[in-house]
């Protein structure tokens, strides 16, 4: 059997060692991999938004109901709608144009960012559209970090104590979350937290503690979701050989709950963070609805009901990219977190 051969030193220093090798900067793969994604995703939203604008004005057309008289009613109210205002509004806003020319119309001018103007109301659809996306994402934010920290926290101590009272209230906790619907929890949380003992306002915006109870609700689900899955992976990780090859090296608990454990696990959260963006959206049209919350979620029912056709385009729209935003930010992190992501593939 052939002795194997030692590496040779790399200390330049050393005599008969050789150079060091030149590698691309560590940055640079992340770079890399990053361009790639951001391509991909922007071939994605580009093809996700042509087919929600088109989607969206099929649905509205095969809507039952006359347009036209919808939206008079939502301009001078109910008792004072007939034909001839109907009429009116249907010059007015080109509902008479076939139904081609008027998706046409609106595609290219939201190639523009012009999203039109409210056929209800008469506003410009790109500001509103900006403070009902403000409101979304404050809501969307604060209720994803508490789900997370709520989340990743009991999930940790349950997979540390597993088959514990924890663990089993943690299975409890997540089947009720993913069992009782968004507006149910909703409407508990109302009774019980500012019916009964008045602590927030029930709903609105612009007082303090408005954004409490729909967050609350947004994260609960979220939260359970969360908690299992890194019970789950956490568990899996401390039975793998990285963890058990540092206990032997003498590592305290914490400090391989930190360097080994947190961070693998961070890797499948943050991914799942991705997955559950489409519940947190569904969520969030239920819960602003609930709660007058002004998102797009409350906006969307209000053109929905009043066929208010460019202010639903452009709130289906940035629904729609939002989840795909988010899953672009989540590859990023991923990039981050794990380099052999990075790999070309």
């Amino acid at each position: 059997m052939p002795t194997p051969t030692l590496p040779e030193t790399t200390d330049p220093g050393t005599t008969g060692s050789r150079p060091p090798v030149a590698r691309a900067p560590h940055d640079f793969f992340w770079a890399q991999a990053a361009g790639r994604v951001l391509v991909r995703r922007t071939a994605q939203a580009v093809a996700v938004a042509l087919a929600v604008t088109v989607t969206c004005f099929i649905i509205v057309q095969r809507l039952p109901g006359d347009i036209a008289f919808r939206i008079a009613a939502g301009r001078y109210g109910y008792d004072k709608v007939d034909a001839a205002a109907a009429a009116e509004v249907r010059a007015q806003t080109g509902l008479d144009e076939p139904a081609f020319d008027q998706l046409a119309g609106w595609i290219l001018d939201a190639v523009r960012l012009d999203f039109g103007t409210s056929l209800v109301t008469g506003a410009a659809v790109t500001g509103e559209l900006g403070h009902h996306l403000a409101a979304t994402l404050h809501l969307a934010a604060c209720a994803l970090l508490v789900s997370l920290v709520l989340g990743a926290a009991i999930g940790v101590l349950a997979a540390q104590s597993r088959g514990g009272l924890l663990d089993r209230l943690t299975d409890v906790w997540v089947a009720v979350a993913r069992a009782m619907p968004p507006f149910v929890l909703g409407l508990v949380l109302i009774i019980v937290f500012s019916v009964q003992l008045g602590w927030v306002p029930a709903a609105g915006h612009g007082e303090r503690g408005n954004i409490v109870l729909p967050a609350l609700t947004l994260a609960a689900g979220l939260s359970g979701l969360f908690a299992r899955v890194t019970r789950d992976t956490v568990v899996q990780i401390l039975d793998s050989e990285q963890v058990r090859f540092a206990e032997t090296k003498g590592l305290g608990r914490h400090v391989v709950l930190a360097r080994h454990v947190l961070r693998n696990a961070g890797v499948t959260l943050v991914a799942y963070v991705g997955v559950q963006a489409l519940v947190l959206v569904e969520g969030v049209v239920v819960v602003e609805s609930l709660f007058a919350w002004p998102g797009l979620g409350h906006a969307l029912v209000h053109a929905v009901f009043w066929r208010d056709i460019p202010s639903m385009q452009a709130t289906v729209l940035a629904l729609a990219l939002i989840v795909v935003v988010v899953s672009t930010l989540v590859d990023l992190a991923v990039l981050a977190l794990d380099p052999r992501t990075r790999e070309v593939r």
